[in-house]
């Protein structure tokens, strides 16, 4: 199934759709050769916004969870590329801790914890899961929705390696964005792959560092293709020094949504484009769609309300935020049963396994989905009879549009892979 579009099938997405699939070819030989300088982050989410004129990431996942809205069709890709990674980092892995959130009573996430479970178990690993939560002592079973359930032990660290009791893993792999910081029980492993890195955990990465080796990513791409790097990446600016409660530092901000504006309708004025642009700032670290807003005019900041202040001031875990990023809006013109619609891919090592649409029937294009209320609509990625169909007419054909995605989604998880490198405490000082 394929969403489909309100806006005219002549554009500059449809060009985009075209000339992706007149260049595959390049494109797979360009992807081939920058996995050979560079390691893919373990697995990955990204969320892609599709405006007609404009296909984007805005976000880009390192502990992606949700892995149980993927079909069963799509698990076997799952299954190869997990086989694919696991034998790249240890192939005589035999047991994988999975360390998950503690989010024990939300029962989406503990079937995206079993999903996870079954992937590796299929990849042939013995699979156990490990809590960070210290208030679990003994092995505790956890109900799942389809009347199954999970087994979570208390972790058990002996010098420089962690497991469980009678569990010695060689590979721990984190489901856990580290929000909160980074536990010392995970610190100094250095007898153990741990995976994603720690670097890679929200107490310690910055989404403007993602987003700044996307444009080096995206730059690099837009020259192989011959196109504007605009049409696929979002501007940005970080903030730093804020406190919404006191209004501390909303002036730097109120600057750069000035200039990211001023740059977007620039832009719009060269293409045509009669959108009204916006700009959203969210915190520069963090995720599950918390202390996010949508601003349209830099003097509406002058105006905050004590319950936007409040919202913009935490995020997930309680953490304050003092640094921001001010990204280009890029509205979602797609819809599933008339509501707005964002892609997500999933992906794997350096493979695409599957993704679904984001729904909300009560967000509006402009604005945030990834909220209470979204729904998951599976993307069709996995069927076999699903693959590009070149010559097509641009926007009739979904195995091309979901094509299309998978590129631009693996154009973030390759700015993820600089950005690691980039930010690795322990790797040499960059150039």
């Amino acid at each position: 199934m394929v969403p489909h579009l309100i806006t005219a099938l002549t554009g500059p997405i449809n060009e985009l759709e075209q000339r992706v699939l007149e260049s595959m070819p390049a494109i797979e030989r360009w992807f081939r050769l920058e996995w050979m300088e560079h390691t893919p982050p373990f697995y990955s989410s990204v969320d892609l916004r599709n405006a007609g004129f404009k296909l984007a990431p805005v976000d880009t996942n390192l502990f992606p969870g949700g892995f149980n809205n993927l079909t069963p069709e799509m698990l076997p890709l799952a299954v190869q590329a997990a086989m694919a990674a696991i034998e790249k980092i240890c192939p005589e892995a035999k047991n994988l801790l999975l360390v998950p959130e503690g989010h024990t009573r939300n029962s989406f996430y503990l079937s995206n914890v079993a999903t996870l479970t079954r992937i590796f178990t299929q990849a042939g690993l013995n699979v156990r899961l490990g809590t960070l939560d210290e208030s679990i002592k003994e092995p505790t079973a956890l109900a799942l929705p389809d009347g199954g359930q999970l087994t979570i032990e208390p972790l058990v660290r002996k010098r420089g390696r962690l497991g469980l009791k009678d569990f010695d893993p060689c590979t721990i792999l984190l489901n856990n964005d580290l929000s909160a910081g980074v536990p010392r029980v995970l610190e100094h492993l250095h007898e153990q792959y741990l995976l994603p890195p720690l670097h890679a955990g929200w107490a310690l990465r910055r989404k403007s560092n993602h987003f700044r080796a996307y444009e080096e990513v995206a730059k690099k791409f837009a020259k192989l293709l011959g196109m504007d790097p605009w049409l696929i990446n979002p501007m940005f600016a970080p903030v730093q020094g804020l406190d919404f409660s006191t209004g501390q530092g909303l002036d730097a901000l109120q600057t750069q949504v000035d200039t990211i504006l001023n740059k977007t309708r620039r832009k719009y004025k060269e293409y045509g484009i009669q959108e009204k642009p916006f700009v959203v700032v969210k915190p520069d670290a963090g995720t599950y769609g918390m202390g996010i807003m949508t601003v349209r005019d830099a003097k509406d900041l002058d105006e905050l309300s004590r319950r936007t202040r409040n919202k913009m001031s935490v995020c997930k875990d309680g953490q304050l935020v003092s640094e921001v990023i001010v990204q280009e809006g890029v509205v979602t013109h797609e819809r599933v049963h008339d509501a707005v619609a964002e892609p997500v891919v999933y992906m794997m090592d350096r493979y695409v396994v599957g993704g679904f649409y984001r729904i909300h029937a009560e967000r509006g294009e402009d604005e945030n989905l990834n909220a209470p209320g979204a729904s998951f609509v599976p993307l069709a990625f996995a069927q076999s009879s699903q693959l590009p169909r070149p010559g097509e007419k641009p926007g009739a054909s979904a195995p091309n549009r979901f094509y299309m995605y998978g590129v631009i989604a693996r154009l973030a998880m390759l700015a993820a892979s600089y950005e690691l490198e980039v930010t690795d405490p322990e790797a040499e000082v960059y150039a």
